[in-house]
């Protein structure tokens, strides 16, 4: 028969053979449950520590997990700082070059008002690791304490360059520390260094950061350092300032962004500033509607507002608020196709802050004097700011209401 020759009888295995096979399948199994058990109590040990040192208690970084939690509890008592350093101390001879468990200790000598041997404990994490946010943070509490700015500062850079937690422990207290001048010069310093960091709390700060008028006069430093801020972080700063009712503040910060603007007077004229992300101080289109339409169109030297709505549509399309003093103005422009009847003619109209409306002009009709249009306005006391609007009225006409502004300017009458 074909390959035959190649069949062999089996041979019966002794019992010693069937004995040596036997232990070394349960040796190996018993290897691969002890891994297998401490790969588990690893992952366990990320959301429940003490389930995962009950399973495995000779891995100092699940020993230092539990420590941390057990210190860091909201209602930790003496006995659970006790069980804390003892499970520390173990993980520290598990593993002697855990950052983390001395922290554990230096949190628990501090605890006990040995600050001296906190220093040491955290001078020692420190040196084993940048990375160790717990002692980072009690760095930068200690630096604080001795009055060492520059020191706490140095801390947060690190934190925030090897964390990605720090930030939303960090950034809302370095944001209110600002407010504080030399902490303020401090903190330009170090994000004139250009950290990685230093974008993202530049955005925080333009958005969420809860004093207006300090973080303008950051932004305002940082510009004289030769420290680039983002131009929506710019706006988003001053429009802050508009919103705290801080005008005075929020017109220095635009005056110091846009050179030559002037108080007394509407800026941008004939459209042509190019502004990538205007302030309530600028021209802003307003979008009424979904058939309505609002934009500055801009070419190599200036620039028109055009504008179109369907038919019984109406409301603002543009407007750009002012800082003006109390006193008389006048308001005066060029606008191009519009042709409306009686009652529906688009207008200008000045608004102070409050609401009150403090005068409008009628745009009249393209065809009229060439298109321009004139008026006067008066801003009497008790009114620091204004919005100047132009308002388009519902339009009985089948095509709705269009045109364009090739220029406005509101002046000192």
């Amino acid at each position: 028969m074909p390959g035959a020759a190649t069949l062999r009888p089996r041979r019966s295995r002794s019992p010693r053979e069937w004995a040596f096979r036997g232990g070394f399948a349960i040796v190996a199994l018993a290897l691969g449950y002890v891994s297998t058990s401490e790969t588990l109590a690893l992952v366990l040990s990320r959301s429940n520590p003490a389930r995962a040192y009950a399973i495995n208690d000779h891995d100092g970084r699940i020993g230092v997990r539990l420590a941390e939690q057990l210190v860091t509890s909201g209602n930790a008592g003496p006995a659970q700082f006790a069980h804390a350093e003892r499970i520390a101390r173990r993980a520290l001879r598990d593993e002697p070059l855990s950052a983390g468990a001395l922290t554990v200790l230096g949190l628990n000598a501090q605890r006990r008002g040995d600050t001296a041997a906190a220093r040491a404990l955290f001078a020692r994490s420190d040196a084993l690791s940048r990375r160790e946010l717990g002692t980072r943070l009690w760095l930068i509490e200690d630096a604080v304490a001795r009055g060492d700015i520059a020191g706490a500062l140095r801390h947060y850079d690190i934190a925030l360059r090897t964390s990605t937690r720090a930030p939303d422990l960090l950034y809302p207290v370095l944001a209110s520390a600002i407010a504080d001048p030399r902490i303020a010069r401090e903190t330009v310093r170090v994000l004139e260094g250009r950290p990685a960091w230093s974008g993202m709390f530049v955005d925080y700060l333009a958005t969420s950061g809860p004093d207006a008028r300090s973080t303008a006069r950051l932004f305002r430093a940082l510009a004289q350092a030769h420290v680039p801020v983002p131009e929506v972080a710019t706006a988003n700063a001053v429009n802050a300032l508009i919103t705290a009712g801080a005008f005075d503040a929020a017109w220095n910060y635009y005056s110091a962004l846009r050179k030559g603007a002037d108080r007394r007077r509407s800026r941008d004229a004939d459209f042509g500033a190019q502004v990538a992300v205007p302030t309530a101080l600028d021209w802003t289109p307003v979008m009424l509607d979904a058939g309505v339409t609002a934009s500055i169109q801009q070419s190599t030297t200036d620039g028109v507002f055009d504008f179109a709505a369907p038919a019984t549509v109406g409301g603002v399309v543009l407007q750009q608020m002012q800082v003006l003093p109390p006193g008389r103005y006048r308001i005066e422009g060029r606008s191009v196709g519009i042709a409306q009847d009686d009652g529906q003619r688009p207008y200008w109209t000045l608004l102070c802050i409050d609401g009150r409306e403090l005068g409008r002009v009628e745009v009249p009709n393209s065809s009229q004097a060439e298109g321009r249009f004139f008026g006067e306005l008066t801003v009497g006391a008790g009114c620091p700011a204004q919005t100047l609007r132009l308002v388009v009225r519902p339009s009985n006409a089948i095509g709705g209401v269009s045109g364009q502004i090739d220029r406005v300017e509101l002046r000192p009458s």
